[in-house]
């Protein structure tokens, strides 16, 4: 069972292993990239639940990264992970559209509880966005039914 499909990447080959091993274990898909660069060549709109990025990389880093995705796919959420624990870089990422900042060293189920949390709030945006298509189809179609009442109270009189 495929819990959700995540974009890993960090710069740290050990980071982004037990991050990679620690979700794929738990049923996720993960693609990992090495940097922003990598990311940007793996990254598809739509494709990816949520990316969990390192702040701090070489070329292309975590913030520069996260306006680029967002550029393509607003709706991906993010979740900024940095060593370099900097309020202004927290405060940041959050008005570039990441969900949510965590520092290293972070234990592995927060970011779990993160990622659930992430992946909650998308099945519900899902189940609103059908519950609100039901709801202007059901209001679309009454006045069908009177006319189809009309007609029909007209034919069996």
């Amino acid at each position: 069972m495929n819990a959700g499909r995540l974009l890993i990447v960090d710069d740290d080959e050990a980071i982004r292993s037990v991050l990679d091993e620690y979700f794929t274990s738990g049923g996720y898909e993960v693609v990992t990239a090495g940097d922003g660069e990598d990311a940007l060549k793996k990254f598809v709109p739509g494709g990816f639940d949520c990316v969990i990025s390192d702040l701090m990389m070489p070329k292309i880093d975590g913030l520069e990264l996260l306006k680029m995705i967002r550029m393509q796919d607003s709706r991906v959420f993010f979740l900024m992970i940095t060593g370099f624990p900097d309020i202004n870089n927290a405060v940041d990422a959050i008005k570039e559209g990441a969900y949510d900042y965590v520092t290293k060293p972070f234990h592995l189920e927060d970011i779990r509880i993160k990622v659930e949390r992430i992946l909650d709030i998308r099945k519900a945006h899902k189940s609103l966005k059908t519950m609100t298509g039901l709801f202007w189809a059901l209001i679309a179609s009454i006045p069908i039914w009177l006319i189809l009442g009309i007609l029909l109270g007209i034919v069996w009189k």
